[in-house]
């Protein structure tokens, strides 16, 4: 496991699946991350959906070594700067623009651009960026655009998020271009608000074996 002062690869090759995290409460951010972590998923992706985000990215950095936590939802620079200063260690876009990925870059962290078209991807390889979100994956084609893309490019390699879960993230772990899935269901809403971080352990334990 990369320590925080120890880079790493790729984001796609840390593990089969990163959970996608929306933070509701600070207090549930540490223990969630360390039952994550514990089931095999150290790659942890918490959103900027919530105010307490930020905090909550902050939070894992400091309290869980193991994990590899990043950001998602990134839409402007002002946020990258913001994750990043918090202790993101890489980060998530739905979409992108010159100027988001930029900063991105300008960072000094990995980050995974989000992409649904041909020519998004093609635009990003001309920017010499190879590794990319796919999203939202099920919406814009799944499997069987993935698969589709592979042949003109192949040195694109993704990250599918949006509408995956257990029945169908191994189809798209088999395809040659994806790394890695994004996505929640190890992170049942009942379980979160029952903080039962045994369950989501052995959610994620499952979903660390998918591949």
């Amino acid at each position: 496991m990369p320590s925080p002062s120890v880079p790493f690869p790729s984001v796609l090759d840390l593990a089969p699946v990163v959970p996608v995290v929306v933070v509701e409460e600070l207090a549930d951010a540490v223990p969630l991350a360390r039952a994550l972590v514990a089931g095999g998923l150290p790659a942890i992706e918490i959103t900027l959906r919530t105010p307490v985000a930020l905090d909550a990215i902050r939070a894992v950095a400091d309290a869980v070594p193991d994990a590899v936590v990043g950001a998602g939802t990134l839409i402007s620079p002002a946020q990258v700067s913001d994750v990043v200063a918090a202790g993101a260690r890489f980060l998530v876009s739905p979409g992108w623009t010159d100027v988001l990925l930029e900063s991105m870059r300008a960072s000094g962290v990995p980050f995974l651009p989000g992409v649904s078209t041909a020519s998004e991807v093609i635009a990003l390889l001309e920017r010499g960026v190879r590794e990319m979100k796919f999203f939202p994956a099920e919406a814009a084609g799944g499997t069987a655009y993935l698969k589709s893309l592979s042949g003109p490019l192949p040195q694109a390699r993704f990250c599918p998020t949006g509408g995956i879960g257990p029945a169908n993230a191994p189809e798209y772990l088999a395809l040659p271009n994806v790394g890695c899935v994004g996505g929640s269901w190890m992170l049942p809403a009942d379980a979160i608000a029952a903080r039962d971080w045994d369950r989501v352990e052995t959610l994620a334990r499952q979903a660390s074996t998918l591949r």
